[in-house]
């Protein structure tokens, strides 16, 4: 019988930390738009003993995140799928920030939703930022949850100019990934499979250093100083919520958001700190 498939999109610290905390004995697929990171992560992800294989891929093409998904069925039973690929607002402008976190991860559920396998688990990474974008309209969330993925950038609401920053759109990004993958599970569901998002909070990886060196960072080092934990998380903290929403113990659990973030969120909604303190 050939091994089960885990597959993860996006070869940040999160991507690396997911797959040495739940690749083993499994075969994995590596997937990222930079070439050279996704090679140099394979080769030594093999040098640990993992089973890998490497495929490039941009979550913004269709034909591209299809193929992604044809190519872990033809591994073996896709039991397990992993989407950590993202862009934060100190890395891309308000368009690419939506085709990748938005449409990205919208052609992620839609394609692995066919293939994969019976009691098989999938887990997006989502943020706390989804937690503090104003809540749309009951109308917008549904049409966010509902509409067809290649009308998804057509809605008025997701124009280019409908976002006064890239911060913003970030933000609203990560709302609409829960509402999809709270839509989602009714199709992962009829393939017998389950399917989650997690929102980090302020982790320390490559990325999360560079939003708290942007302007952005004294908020965010204000909400952890604040939180329950008053630290930074860690790509582990993430990689261990990721391996108990795939597992067994997560089985009743589909269609929801799991808040990973030290607090950071309870501290701003309890007002401990005021993330907009100064700002007109």
């Amino acid at each position: 019988m050939p091994n089960e498939v885990l597959v993860v999109i996006g070869l940040g610290g999160m991507g690396v930390a997911v797959t040495r905390r739940v690749g083993t004995g499994k075969t994995v697929l590596l997937a990222d738009y930079d070439e050279t990171a996704l090679n140099a992560a394979t080769e030594n992800l093999r040098d640990e003993g993992q089973q890998v294989t490497a495929q490039v891929v941009d979550v913004s093409s269709r034909e591209s995140v299809y193929a992604l998904a044809r190519a872990a069925a033809a591994l073996g039973p896709v039991r397990h799928v992993v989407h950590t690929a993202g862009l934060s607002p100190t890395q891309a402008p308000v368009d690419a920030i939506l085709k990748v976190d938005l449409l990205g991860t919208a052609l992620v559920l839609d394609a692995f939703a066919e293939v994969v396998a019976v009691g098989g688990a999938g887990v997006v990474i989502s943020s706390m930022s989804g937690y503090f974008v104003p809540p749309p309209a009951r109308e917008i969330e549904a049409q966010l949850a509902n509409a067809p993925t290649e009308e998804l950038l057509n809605l008025p609401f997701t124009a280019v100019d409908a976002f006064p920053s890239a911060g913003y759109a970030y933000s609203f990004a990560k709302r609409a990934n829960q509402l999809r993958v709270r839509s989602a599970s009714d199709a992962w569901g009829v393939r017998g499979a389950r399917v989650n998002s997690i929102s980090p909070g302020v982790i320390s990886t490559k990325m999360g250093q560079q939003e708290l060196a942007s302007e952005s960072g004294a908020g965010m080092r204000a909400m952890v100083a604040a939180s329950g934990t008053g630290r930074l998380g860690s790509a582990d903290d993430i990689a261990a919520a990721v391996d108990f929403l795939l597992s067994d113990n997560a089985s009743f659990i589909t269609g929801t958001d799991l808040l990973v973030d030290g607090g950071a969120v309870a501290a701003v909604s309890t007002g401990r700190v005021d993330l907009f303190a100064g700002r007109k």
